[in-house]
């Protein structure tokens, strides 16, 4: 039986009267604003760059592949806004946060913008508001470190005056098949009304919810998801390490072998992990184990075989650069081909393509990048030197200028079989030039 205020809540969501908040308008943030939007809410979207507000209110964004064209529209007529003002954070019912979770350069959880964000809330938090954690992290964020800011700053107390759940985000950028409506959503919450709350509202909004016991176990489900994936590509990894000496093609084997139309699922190496959350998403976990002195060490051993593939694909350019080249890296000059984490989007974050500059020039190399979707490389944290560098054409007298290409993204808007022609050596990382069709005596995988 739920309380008046869920109750009062849930009716709010049936008749589209309920105001939905926000905070951080990224990758995860602008999607959910968008399905949002399109069920019939009015939407106020929270973010601490007022360079990104200002651009979102104009109907402009720097995300590529999410049509600004319905936030436009809605800003128009009213229905949405984008603020950097956090006294606002009182007008929505409910406070959706989708904001950045990485790590310390000590592989520790950074959770500074989670507890920032708490915080904010926890100084305006009002009576009846619903306040959902969508951001990955460890088990135990949302009950042993939200909820105390909340309670201790707004005087309210989670499951009476306030209410508190979380549901793990599950975006793919740049999948055409998948977007946030049509992806099932995971909700746990801090008792039954902040759970009958939190599924309404989610339960407008996507195809279908997936209720769990406990805030605790949604959080859970998020770190399985994303683990399961980076111990799977770590054995493709080792797998290619033992194949390539054997002289078989790891890829020419993964696409046999997923020809069985049961007990197995492909997954492909490359020349290391990016993105937000799988390269990063399996640490909170072993953090989070030694508290109860559980060793971790299949996941580790994945970290550390995904976090080693850059200095094998450096010692395979290195090798082909002297067998094939006649170059010593050391006198060599590298272009890039991709500086994206993934294929089609123009996300940077965790991209093994920085950490393989990086490796590059202090073998004393000389590189250069192109990237059709980053025509200039952001701000990092981990590699702050090379912000500001810019794509450099591929045409043929800019590749003749190159010793070897070395093929870390593989977009589909590049001229493959052009960039083959007209340069020296290509390593590709990513199979593009066989999926594409093209044999040639300068290509060779690594």
């Amino acid at each position: 039986m739920t309380s008046p205020a869920a109750q009062q809540f849930i009716e709010r969501v049936d008749n589209r009267s309920l105001v939905v908040g926000i905070i951080g308008l990224g990758y995860v943030g602008i999607p959910l604003a968008l399905a949002t939007l399109r069920q019939g809410f009015r939407v106020v979207g929270f973010d601490i760059d007022a360079r990104r507000v200002d651009d979102i209110n104009a109907g402009r964004s720097a995300i590529k592949h999410i049509p600004m064209e319905p936030i436009a529209q809605a800003v128009a007529a009213d229905r949405f806004v984008a603020t950097a003002d956090f006294d606002r954070l009182g007008e929505p019912d409910a406070l959706l946060i989708a904001v950045p979770t990485p790590l310390t350069r000590h592989r520790e959880p950074d959770l500074s913008y989670v507890v920032k964000t708490t915080e904010a809330i926890g100084r305006r938090l009002r009576r009846g508001q619903l306040v959902v954690l969508e951001s990955t992290t460890y088990p135990g964020t949302t009950d042993e470190v939200m909820r105390p800011i909340l309670e201790k700053a707004s005087g309210l107390k989670s499951g009476a005056d306030f209410f508190l759940a979380f549901s793990p985000e599950r975006e793919d950028p740049g999948n055409p098949d998948f977007g946030t409506s049509n992806i099932p959503k995971v909700v746990g919450g801090d008792g039954l009304d902040a759970q009958a709350m939190a599924l309404a509202l989610y339960g407008a909004l996507v195809v279908r919810t997936v209720p769990v016991s406990s805030t605790a176990t949604a959080e859970a489900v998020k770190l399985t998801e994303n683990i399961f994936r980076a111990v799977n590509i770590a054995l493709v990894n080792e797998l290619k390490t033992v194949y390539s000496a054997m002289g078989i093609d790891i890829w020419e084997v993964i696409e046999a072998a997923k020809t069985k139309p049961f007990g197995f699922m492909p997954f492909y190496p490359g020349p290391g992990l990016g993105g937000h959350c799988v390269p990063i998403d399996p640490f909170y976990l072993t953090w989070k184990a030694r508290e109860y002195d559980v060793a971790t060490r299949f996941i580790e051993l994945a970290g550390e075989i995904n976090t080693r593939m850059p200095y094998l694909v450096v010692d395979r350019l290195a090798t082909l650069l002297d067998v094939h080249g006649r170059k010593n890296l050391s006198d060599a000059s590298i272009l890039i081909l991709g500086l994206a984490y993934k294929k089609n989007v123009e996300d940077t974050r965790e991209s093994p393509s920085l950490k393989l500059i990086e490796l590059i020039e202090k073998r004393g190399a000389r590189t250069a990048f192109h990237d059709p979707h980053v025509p200039v490389l952001p701000p990092t944290r981990e590699h702050p030197t090379l912000a500001g560098r810019r794509s450099v054409p591929v045409d043929a007298a800019s590749l003749a200028a190159f010793d070897a290409v070395l093929i870390a993204t593989d977009h589909d808007d590049v001229d493959y079989a052009a960039i083959v022609a007209g340069s020296k050596l290509v390593i590709d990382t990513r199979n593009v030039c066989t999926r594409a069709g093209i044999e040639a005596d300068n290509v060779f995988k690594a």
